[in-house]
């Protein structure tokens, strides 16, 4: 008898990465808490689903999850990494959402930069991702694929690889479906939504400055709603048609509402003792498998304390729920 000698398709990338994970979807009558869900999915002990949670193996909704509590019910989207390496990742500066052989979701905090400069040298989101890479591997390398300002919070996306830098970098707006921010600031704007468009340019002192008309610098789209407007302050949403330096924060300047805590762009007031600004929501097409990923972060507690301070002890699931109510 001949051995049959076609040979098999190499799998695709996009498949080797699928392969990377073992999906459990949700079926009625499921336990809805993650550790009971994970022992009842599996069919393991208590203490193998604590070790999957505790090496941060373990995702809901594309986000990795480490919480045994965590509600899981119908629509969600569970897996489990096959990447028993990972080593287990602490800081106060950032937190990693997301986390695949290709790319990190984190949501950073403010006052971190997102890489270093020329100018300024110092701890950063990028070291502190290469540090933790790593770890695993001394050849291992993190890529930033786009910035936050220093003074601004939330999510960002970094490649594990060249390649996939320069996919997410060469298509990002493509690739990219919705990336929101919201932010504080004074007054209540009229109207309470609009669209605002100029040129933006930086001056010799690095400052960006606004123009309706063309002075060389790049055409910006910010598309903005009133969420919110309560004791002489009103909390924004913005979303970016396009992704430019400072593009918000000039913009926001521009309709006579500058971010509070903005001295660089307009109002140095400060009740919070930050820049009010976070990047609350980020969709995209994940580079290699095509998979849209949807991440979405609390509003900051600090922003909460603004409009009412009597509740700034409230937990960040509550604020979440808020939050996202408010956007809908």
């Amino acid at each position: 008898m001949k051995k049959d000698k076609t040979k098999k398709p190499h799998p695709t990338i996009a498949e080797r990465a699928k392969k990377r994970f073992i999906e459990l979807p949700f079926r009625e009558g499921d336990p809805t808490e993650l550790m009971a869900y994970l022992m009842a999915r599996m069919s393991i002990a208590r203490n193998a689903a604590k070790g999957l949670l505790a090496h941060r193996l373990v995702y809901v909704n594309n986000k990795i999850e480490t919480k045994h509590d965590a509600p899981v019910r119908g629509g969600s989207t569970v897996k489990i990494s096959r990447e028993k390496d990972r080593k287990e990742f602490s800081s106060q500066l950032l937190d990693i959402v997301y986390e695949d052989n290709y790319i990190l979701v984190v949501n950073k905090r403010e006052g971190l930069l997102s890489i270093s400069t020329v100018r300024e040298k110092e701890r950063t989101a990028h070291s502190i991702l290469s540090e933790y890479v790593k770890r695993s591997n001394k050849l291992h390398h993190i890529f930033i694929v786009h910035r936050l300002d220093r003074e601004t919070s939330g999510l960002m996306v970094f490649a594990k690889d060249e390649k996939t830098k320069k996919t997410l970098q060469d298509y990002w707006h493509e690739i990219v479906q919705d990336r929101r921010y919201m932010a504080i600031v004074g007054g209540t704007p009229d109207p309470a939504e609009g669209t605002i468009r100029s040129y933006l340019k930086d001056n010799q002192s690095y400052i960006t400055y606004s123009s309706k008309e063309n002075n060389g610098g790049d055409w910006s789209v910010t598309h903005y709603r009133t969420l919110k407007s309560k004791n002489g302050f009103s909390l924004m949403e913005m979303k970016l048609e396009t992704g430019r330096k400072n593009q918000i924060r000039v913009h926001l300047q521009d309709i006579g509402h500058p971010i509070i805590g903005d001295i660089k762009y307009g109002d140095a007031t400060s009740p919070i003792g930050r820049l009010a600004l976070h990047a609350f929501r980020l969709h995209f097409f994940h580079p290699i498998t095509g998979e849209l990923m949807k991440f979405e972060t609390p509003q900051p507690i600090a922003f909460k304390k603004i409009f009412n301070p009597r509740t700034e002890k409230k937990t960040e699931k509550v604020v979440e729920k808020d939050i996202n109510k408010e956007s809908e």
